[in-house]
């Protein structure tokens, strides 16, 4: 046999298939075919269903340690925090009691001044909720728009209040609708009571344009007020309720040359976020009329006067 016919190359050892090349790219297309598809038609998501189930005894096996590691841990956590919250409840619920054992032994010792005194008892006010449902077009006020009017009893003064104290005063009544002038525009004044010291007077609207607060004004210079002193209405104008929140003193300007001080106060209410309200019924009503003049007497007849 001539020596160029014998085949020179080593025999494979194990049957060979297509070549690298051909299943990179054959396996490729088939990866980007599985992703187009799952993308498109989710036809993965029983499998991935069926894998998870199968698979879901096996991870929460494996989860078990650090569980109970993690519950050991947050049970003496939440033992302490627990035991700590009832130690704080109980304390409040003990400061509780008492105030509410104080405030209805004052309640009874007040009725019976009032009716010791002869007094006349203080009313229940009616109120009723509202929304307010935009501010007033007007730049150069502060007044918003609520959605309560005429039609469902709304009286014109009638005192508006949300969450945290006085917000202003119904101005202006339609049929539906209502405008409240809020507490920081100019034209508007409410009578006030320092609660610390029992001292009234009247909180005007900043008068600034962008002001957003409240004045005591024709207060002198020496006068007992201090910062955070807490202001409420006094209810001497008839119109609000005694005793509402209405601000607190932030800031206090004594001027040698000037024998009143100038006295700037924080509203308690959200004068520019407030969004439902209640509308107090103004206390107009119950004010006692006032006592008619007695018919002037006769002026006495002169000496010597002519019969």
């Amino acid at each position: 046999m001539p020596l160029g016919t014998l085949d020179r190359s080593p025999p494979p050892f194990f049957k060979q298939g297509p070549s690298a090349l051909s299943k990179l790219m054959f396996f490729s297309a088939l990866s980007l075919f599985l992703m187009v598809a799952d993308t498109r038609f989710r036809i993965t998501q029983p499998v991935r269903a069926a894998l998870a189930t199968a698979l879901y005894p096996v991870q929460w096996l494996a989860l078990q340690p650090v569980r109970a590691v993690q519950g050991g841990g947050e049970y003496f956590t939440t033992l302490n925090q627990a035991k700590t919250a009832s130690d704080d409840a109980g304390k409040k619920l003990a400061l509780q009691s008492l105030r509410a054992g104080q405030v209805e032994q004052l309640t009874q010792e007040n009725t019976r001044l009032r009716k010791l005194m002869g007094l006349r008892e203080q009313l229940a006010v009616p109120v009723m909720a509202a929304e307010v449902l935009y501010d007033a077009a007007d730049p150069y006020t502060r007044k918003v728009i609520i959605d309560k009017g005429m039609a469902q009893g709304v009286d014109l003064g009638s005192p508006v209040l949300d969450e945290s104290g006085v917000l202003g005063q119904v101005t202006r009544v339609h049929p539906l609708v209502s405008e409240v002038t809020l507490l920081i525009d100019r034209d508007l004044a409410i009578p006030v009571l320092n609660v610390r010291t029992g001292a009234r007077s009247v909180a005007y609207g900043d008068p600034t344009v962008s002001g957003s607060g409240l004045e005591l004004r024709f207060m002198g210079s020496n006068s007992d007020v201090q910062q955070g002193d807490l202001l409420t209405t006094s209810g001497v104008d008839g119109v609000y309720p005694p005793g509402l929140p209405v601000a607190k003193i932030s800031r206090i300007e004594r001027r040698a040359e000037s024998a009143f001080a100038k006295i700037f106060c924080t509203p308690q209410a959200l004068v520019t976020g407030a969004r439902h309200v209640i509308v107090v019924k103004p206390g107009t009503g119950q004010i006692p009329p006032r006592p008619e003049a007695d018919a002037p007497e006769p002026a006495p007849k002169k000496k010597g006067a002519a019969k």
